[in-house]
């Protein structure tokens, strides 16, 4: 399976010392268009993230890690676009591609638990860790600062008894 790679930072595992390694990726403007693009969302302006990275065996790095983006959204209720910070602190393991194991479906998550990522070969890739965090990070309902169901036209009129409890949605604006 080909995995899209937009922001390629690998970092070889031989190369994390026993006392581990900081290394920080910033994307390009480039990179960050082609993020977005992934992601879809409007834009990404920025995206950073500092790892920490700690070898624990086996090939287990383990790694601690600091994001920072600053994306562009849309609104669910205006579809207006909007800007917002992002800072989110995280920690993951990579684990040898031969090591992972799939978590069972029907196993109780360990919520609490560090995500594996998989890796092959001798490379972990710090960039696409940080896109995946930044993937996470996203509000999957994102909302304009003080926008509201009626700013959007989709609450309407309490006293008025619509045709339909979609007449609000039809009065919306289409996008294009």
């Amino acid at each position: 399976m080909s995995v899209p790679v937009e922001l390629h930072r690998p970092v070889v595992v031989g190369q994390i010392g026993p006392s581990g390694l900081e290394r920080e990726v910033v994307a390009t403007a480039a990179e960050c268009v082609a993020i977005a693009a992934r992601l879809r969302i409007p834009a990404v302006a920025a995206l950073s993230c500092r790892f920490r990275l700690v070898p624990l065996g086996d090939g287990v790095v383990a790694a601690e890690g600091v994001l920072a983006a600053r994306v562009t959204q849309e609104c669910v209720f205006t579809s207006d676009p909007f800007e917002a910070d992002l800072g989110e602190s995280f920690h993951v393991r990579f684990v040898p591609e031969e090591r992972f194991v799939e978590p069972d479906e029907d196993a109780l998550l360990d919520l609490d638990a560090d995500d594996e990522l998989p890796y092959p070969g001798n490379q972990i890739d710090l960039g696409e860790a940080a896109v995946e965090q930044l993937a996470l990070a996203l509000d999957p309902y994102p909302r304009k600062p003080g926008a509201t169901l009626d700013e959007a036209g989709v609450a309407g009129d309490p006293d008025e008894d619509p045709a339909s409890p979609f007449a609000a949605l039809a009065r919306r604006p289409r996008p294009g």
